[in-house]
């Protein structure tokens, strides 16, 4: 079996053009993305024919779990598409929109061109929803609902003996944010992420965010990302980040998210979609044995 191995920001996955193959495709992604004894990456991602749009993306974590959104793999997986229909996408610096069917809609991409190369891509994110209407949150043994905007956004657990206030955001997977006063590299995330993303309150997981808001234009931030672990980058974890801090007001329409990998780059003005974009590149291709 063919693969491609791609990364935006150091989010990396491995990348199988599936077409009409047949695969046990969790147990799949916990073989492949084991990074010692497989390809290694932080999901398994899938291209496949669509009746609705350019093409299908899934998306598996190493655990086998299948994630509903992926900013980072829906970026790879567009330059992937055009870099191999390169001849029908042929064109001056002018932008092609790209369609993707995702298990929580329909996803739009554009990208930016000069002959011969991809020199941008940007990718609709959907709505946001906040709070706990997308992120099911058990309290008294029942799933909470909250009365208003702000109300919803915020919660607060207790992971060993601390409280920690966390902002809830989906962007079709559920976010978890944390905005942290000290220096994000310091925060003990690979102590409390494991407990979060698997903290009582969330019954179906969670991602979580530690972050730190330097200016109105720039935030720096940290991942767990649920079913993998710590990642250099997530996309629509800064998309949920940026989301949670322009309601918040501590932040413009315009973030830059810096992430240990790289810079995503955000876009919100308080209502409608969520624009994101940043790096994505091929690493190399192998052969899998079946």
């Amino acid at each position: 079996m063919r693969f491609t191995k791609v990364q935006g920001a150091g989010n990396d996955f491995v990348l199988v053009e599936a077409s009409d193959m047949q695969r046990d495709w969790p147990s799949l992604a916990v073989a492949i993305c084991d990074r010692h004894y497989g390809v290694g990456a932080d999901g398994l991602l899938l291209l496949l024919p669509s009746h609705v749009a350019d093409f299908r993306m899934r998306i598996f974590n190493p655990d086998g779990s299948e994630s509903g959104a992926c900013g980072n793999g829906l970026r790879c997986l567009v330059k992937h598409f055009v870099d191999r229909n390169s001849a029908n996408l042929a064109g001056k610096e002018l932008s092609k929109e790209i369609s993707v069917e995702t298990i929580t809609g329909i996803r739009s991409a554009k990208v930016y061109k000069t002959p011969g190369k991809v020199i941008k891509i940007e990718t609709a994110m959907g709505e946001p929803r906040i709070g706990n209407n997308d992120n099911p949150v058990a309290i008294g043994g029942r799933e909470g609902r909250a009365v208003d905007i702000k109300s919803q956004m915020d919660y607060t657990i207790r992971v060993d003996s601390k409280e920690l206030c966390v902002r809830l955001v989906s962007m079709g997977n559920p976010h978890a944010v944390c905005f942290y006063q000290g220096q994000v590299p310091d925060f003990p995330l690979s102590q409390l992420g494991p407990k979060v993303e698997q903290h009582k309150a969330f019954p179906n997981r969670i991602n979580f965010e530690v972050a730190r808001v330097i200016s109105r234009g720039q935030v720096e931030a940290r991942v767990w990302e649920r079913g993998v672990g710590e990642t250099l980058a997530c996309g629509s974890g800064a998309c949920a980040i940026t989301v949670a801090a322009r309601l918040l007001d501590y932040v413009d329409s315009k973030v830059d998210v810096k992430l240990p990998g790289g810079i995503l780059s955000v876009e919100w003005d308080g209502v409608g979609e969520v624009f994101l974009s940043g790096p994505a590149e091929t690493v190399f291709t192998g052969e899998w044995p079946d």
